[in-house]
């Protein structure tokens, strides 16, 4: 985790295709990395973790995710995702994604750090489920 309150998309592009070369992906060769800035101006990054059981893997989203919530963030500016060819979040990274913000901006991102898409979390994963649908 590193602090700085002003990341430019590209520098978020940057340090998630960083990430690339850490990940543990034996199973998919689908090495996916993830740098995210929270509204305070941390950056946590993520990498994803393949398990030889597969429903246990975890995606590198999740994982910057997670991290940030471990230490108490809940906010988040921006998260960039990068994987070899600019591939998009999967289905359960967008739900995690939306339980915190739907108004994120999401940077899909090569491993060049090319940023091939600019995106929210609501145009990613429209009609999502929120946690206000859990109130009675």
């Amino acid at each position: 985790m590193s602090q700085t309150n002003d990341v430019s998309p590209q520098t978020l592009a940057a340090l998630a295709a960083a990430q690339l070369s850490k990940t543990y992906s034996p199973y998919s060769h689908y090495p996916v990395g993830a740098a995210l800035q929270t509204a305070s101006g941390k950056i946590y990054t993520g990498i994803n973790i393949e398990n030889a059981a597969y429903p246990v893997t975890i995606c590198a989203e999740r994982v910057a995710i997670f991290k940030a919530v471990s230490e108490g963030e809940k906010e988040f500016a921006a998260i960039a995702v990068a994987t070899e060819n600019g591939g998009t979040p999967c289905g359960s990274c967008r739900q995690v994604m939306a339980e915190f913000g739907t108004d994120t901006k999401v940077y899909i991102t090569n491993k060049n750090a090319e940023i091939i898409q600019e995106t929210t979390v609501a145009d990613l994963l429209p009609g999502a489920f929120l946690p206000e649908k859990l109130e009675g």
